[in-house]
């Protein structure tokens, strides 16, 4: 079974968002996957001390065969140096998975099945 694993902003650290909104969309991205067969989890970050090591262990978990970056992420420029260290974690924890950036929210699926 294919493996994906979508890195984002965990949505209770953003002052301002709608949480659960965010988590609603994710689970609805996640149960599609999963109808198509696709192993998916997702690792919500923090930009604290724990980031690196929650990277960590979600890259190391099992084998992955596409690791998502969000463009809560990428899109910010700001965190351009966190996108930089994941992009460096996972070519270091998960060196044999595609790395893919979606657009937004609701584009998951199509963009992790781009790589599969």
């Amino acid at each position: 079974m294919p493996s994906v694993l979508v890195i984002g902003d965990d949505p209770q650290a953003l002052p301002g968002v709608d949480a659960e909104a965010i988590r609603a969309t994710l689970d609805k991205e996640l149960a599609v996957l999963a109808e198509r067969g696709i192993d998916a989890a997702v690792s919500g970050i923090v930009f604290d001390e724990t980031t690196e090591p929650t990277l960590v262990a979600s890259l190391s978990e099992r084998p992955l065969d596409v690791v998502l970056v969000g463009a809560g992420i990428r899109k910010v420029e700001p965190l351009l140096p966190l996108f930089e260290r994941i992009v460096n974690l996972i070519r270091r924890h998960a060196p044999q998975a595609a790395i893919a950036c979606n657009a937004g929210l609701d584009d998951s699926v199509e963009t992790a099945e781009r790589w599969l």
